[in-house]
């Protein structure tokens, strides 16, 4: 059993991309689903599938390429489950000065950074993707 389920699934998209995989096979979770909606709505991925092949169902995310680089560069993950890091609106952090995004869980879902601020609500900074 993973203790970070996100941390999982950053580690495995990172690998996927450094490998030049096409696509990646997680298991599958409702906060995993919001994330992978986000990254769609990002354009950093181009899109998902879900897979019921044996005992767990599984996320396969499609990775997107531009002139055979990875779209994602960097995906880091910030708020842990011995550590949690939260922000309210006014501190809501940017990532490479607005290059990057920032991933929030917010009390209306998982949003950017961006989408917080203009809903005005703060939460736990899950990752940063660039």
């Amino acid at each position: 059993m993973h203790t970070d389920p996100i941390a999982d699934y950053l580690t495995r998209m990172r690998n996927a991309l450094k490998a030049g995989k096409k696509s990646v096979n997680i298991p599958l979770s409702n906060l995993k689903l919001s994330l992978t909606e986000v990254l769609i709505s990002l354009k950093y991925i181009s899109g998902y599938d879900i897979v019921k092949e044996g005992p767990q169902p599984l996320l396969r995310i499609t990775l997107r390429y531009y002139e055979g680089q990875p779209v994602i560069s960097g995906l880091r993950r910030i708020s842990k489950p011995g550590l949690r890091i939260y922000s309210n609106t006014e501190e809501l952090p940017r990532v490479l000065n607005g290059m990057g995004n920032a991933i929030i869980s917010t009390s209306r879902g998982i949003l950017t950074d961006q989408q917080a601020r203009t809903l005005g609500v703060g939460g736990e900074v899950l990752c940063y993707v660039w």
